[in-house]
């Protein structure tokens, strides 16, 4: 990969378990749809980093196509990107996301 952008994903992706960009922070998500999957990851017990999208404009506009995925937040488990908010949040409902995350081995702390 030529694109410093697409290679800093990659990176990204490939050295963290779990990773979400997102807009914002966990502790301070600066949309919806962020703060959402924030309190999802939360409420499982989930360890997992974020990069916030909105403190770079190439990561940003980069994630979308790294994906093929037009929106953020996006979660990525074990280098395979799971989803946005809509998703994460039907999986979760369903009770798929927890034996999903369990079956990639990460470590759940919640009830």
């Amino acid at each position: 990969m030529s694109d410093p952008a697409q290679s800093a994903i990659q990176e990204a992706v490939n050295s963290n378990d779990v990773l979400l960009f997102m807009k914002g922070t966990p502790t301070f998500p600066q949309c919806g749809f962020s703060s959402v999957v924030v309190q999802v990851l939360d409420y499982l017990g989930v360890d997992y980093q974020s990069v916030n999208v909105l403190e770079d404009h190439d990561v940003r506009e980069g994630i979308k196509t790294f994906s093929q995925w037009p929106t953020i937040p996006q979660l990525y488990v074990k280098g395979e990107f799971v989803g946005g908010c809509d998703i994460v949040k039907e999986m979760f409902e369903s009770g798929e996301l927890r034996s999903f995350m369990a079956d990639k081995g990460i470590s759940l702390e919640a009830a």
